[in-house]
């Protein structure tokens, strides 16, 4: 599916059925709301799927793999190829979040839209890599949509075959920075208020960090009001194609789980494309990055879990897979008060 046409058929909600899903849940017995925000998810994915019958029991968890030119610059502790090895790793269950999948019965499908050296995921290549954004923009225009409608054709894979629900992760050395760029100028936001070490950078290497992306920002003029020139002038193919997993999750009707600072800045980027995406996303976790907090705040999101996670990977938004099967679990298997036999709660002033 084009980005074009992906975007004609997102639309609001379904307010009418979110009303019967509260109205489940007020049935239950249970003092009104006292699961407070495991209710509000469920609330939040009948009106996504328009349908009161929940099915969470297929989950995906979609990482996008890519390299980005800015590494360059000295900007991260490893090297490229740590990228193509964590690629390689998911397949075989020894990265974290394929530990994390296998352990909560998710299951993982990361995708290669830019991995500097040829890996053996599902191949959606649009680069080796891409370019230095300190010199020149990191992608073409025509690249950044690309790689959303990479993002867009893997929900519609994962439809197909039954999944009910999607969280989204990368994998990319480099791609803190990339990202750190992105929502520093959509937010328009200083760039030291948005950048953090990443996997380990030292007080040196941060500030590299925030120079290589102020000179970034400064040569490619990205403007901010174009979620897809930002994301072409000093984003990444991995944050460009999880913006395209949460439009496509908005175009087809199916819940896209927000990870942490990457995945969070690909939200904001398919937001920028269309604000009506947002209502289809779900934050998982505050990511401890200094841009965690402020990305759901700017998404209008409040994340269930606080753990001071920053791995990336798709990690934290596996980790809150659970907490839907034990809404889901409570929702269905939980009688009424009439069939316990007690008075049901009712609202008080």
């Amino acid at each position: 599916m084009k980005l074009e046409e992906a975007l004609k058929m997102i639309e609001p909600v379904n307010e009418e059925v979110m009303e019967e899903c509260k109205k489940r849940w007020d049935s239950i017995a249970h003092p009104l709301h006292s699961l407070g925000k495991l209710e509000d998810l469920l609330v939040q994915i009948t009106g996504i799927t328009g349908c009161l019958d929940i099915h969470l029991e297929k989950k995906a968890l979609v990482p996008m793999c890519a390299d980005n030119g800015v590494v360059e610059e000295g900007v991260t502790q490893t090297g490229q190829e740590i990228t193509a090895l964590v690629a390689e790793n998911f397949l075989q269950t020894k990265a974290v979040s394929s530990i994390m999948c296998k352990t909560v019965g998710a299951e993982i499908f990361p995708v290669d839209v830019g991995v500097a050296r040829d890996v053996s995921i599902l191949n959606r290549k649009i680069a080796y890599g891409t370019k230095n954004m300190t010199k020149e923009p990191a992608m073409t225009r025509e690249q950044a949509v690309q790689a959303i409608e990479t993002g867009i054709e893997m929900v519609e894979m994962l439809k197909e075959k039954g999944y009910g629900i999607i969280a989204t992760g990368e994998m990319g050395i480099g791609n803190t920075t990339t990202s750190s760029a992105v929502a520093s100028v959509l937010l328009d936001m200083p760039v030291e208020n948005m950048t953090g070490r990443g996997a380990g950078l030292s007080s040196e290497g941060l500030n590299r960090k925030i120079n290589a992306i102020k000179k970034a920002v400064a040569v490619n003029k990205p403007d901010r009001k174009d979620a897809v020139d930002v994301v072409a002038k000093v984003g990444g193919f991995d944050i460009a194609a999880i913006a395209g997993l949460f439009l496509g999750g908005a175009a087809l009707k199916i819940p896209v789980v927000i990870d942490g600072v990457i995945s969070a800045t690909g939200a904001l980027v398919a937001a920028g494309i269309c604000p009506t995406a947002k209502q289809y996303m779900i934050a998982s976790h505050v990511s401890k990055e200094p841009a965690g907090h402020l990305l759901l705040e700017a998404l209008g999101k409040e994340a269930c879990l606080h753990c001071d996670m920053c791995l990336g990977e798709g990690t934290g938004a596996v980790a809150f897979f659970p907490l839907l099967d034990i809404a889901t679990a409570v929702f269905y298997g939980m009688s009424d008060f009439g069939g316990i036999g007690m008075d049901a709660y009712v609202p008080l002033d």
